[in-house]
């Protein structure tokens, strides 16, 4: 938990990973610690899981607090681990947050509340509520209306910076671009702004965003890192080159919902046993396999190579 004082060194693609069940539907530790393992050897930046493409409404909340264990193990201090301790209830949120706290985290990940669209200032509440729970802990908010029926708005977001310390940036899942533009206008380029629009994590650089949390980092990290230091260092052709490139493995992951195609493809590629959702999602279909199928294909200079990573079955 080093960069838990120093929440501005989490910067780069922090990738958001996948929880991977076994055939018959449990958690599977063992594979999850293999994608940290692939993760890290691929060059990204930082870890998070319990995102939306963590499968987080279909896991208890014990479920959710022993992968964070079982991650925050393997990542040590090695990079910044940030994961998801949000719900769409207080008690929950706060009972997650503290055994991530308790885990060795180096800040929390937490969601709008979800289905009640509560207001502006009821969101204002929610946030500061956590912050002063947890104060020696760096918090992070995850704006994600397409998911959560609820936007929290740049007005809210500068109220918060401004009134929590502890309050440090937000990870902005909003294809409104002008969005990301406001909150860094009213908060200053100090407050860390993550995308987690895949097609957005290059232009949020040019704005002064932190990075970006894609889902496509789980089958391409190293192009996804790569894509951030070639900003970083000036070299924007090459970082245009990698947005472009990444396109169709970005089309890849929403070719169906979200974990579900990128879960095919991780198993396919041996780095988990088990392609298996949860209820209410499914594997995907037979036409959707053969479009995963056409995506991979065109965009398969960019995934990152598995050597030494296989689990050498299938479950």
């Amino acid at each position: 938990m080093r960069f838990r004082s120093d929440p501005q060194a989490i910067r780069g693609s922090i990738a958001p990973l996948m929880t991977p069940f076994t055939a018959a539907g449990a958690v599977d530790h063992e594979g999850l610690t293999n994608l940290v393992r692939w993760q890290l050897a691929s060059g990204s930046h930082g870890i998070s899981i319990g995102g939306s493409t963590g499968e987080p409404g279909s896991q208890t909340v014990a479920e959710r607090a022993e992968a964070i264990r079982t991650v925050a193990a393997e990542v040590g201090d090695r990079v910044p681990f940030v994961p998801g301790t949000g719900s769409a209830k207080l008690e929950e949120t706060l009972e997650l947050t503290a055994a991530a706290r308790a885990a060795g985290i180096d800040a929390a990940l937490v969601i709008t509340p979800y289905y009640a669209r509560p207001t502006q200032d009821a969101l204002f509440v929610w946030y500061r509520t956590v912050c002063r729970e947890f104060p020696d802990l760096p918090i992070v908010a995850y704006n994600v209306p397409s998911r959560t029926a609820v936007d929290l708005a740049p007005e809210t977001v500068a109220r918060l910076y401004r009134s929590c310390d502890n309050f440090v940036g937000i990870k902005e899942t909003t294809k409104d671009f002008e969005h990301f533009s406001r909150v860094l206008h009213r908060c200053g380029r100090e407050l860390l702004v993550w995308s987690g629009i895949e097609l957005l994590c290059l232009p949020l650089l040019a704005l002064g965003g932190a990075g970006f949390v894609s889902a496509t980092a789980n089958i391409a990290p190293a192009a996804c890192a790569e894509l951030y230091t070639a900003w970083q260092s000036g070299d924007h052709e090459r970082a245009r080159e990698l947005h472009y490139g990444l396109h169709p493995l970005v089309d890849l992951l929403f070719v169906e919902t979200n974990p579900a195609p990128g879960k095919w493809v991780l198993e396919q590629r041996g780095l988990i046993a088990s392609g298996h959702v949860r209820p209410p999602l499914i594997p995907p279909s037979e036409s959707g396999v053969a479009r995963i199928k056409d995506l991979m294909a065109e965009g398969s200079r960019y995934l990152s190579p598995v050597d030494g990573f296989t689990l050498g079955g299938k479950g």
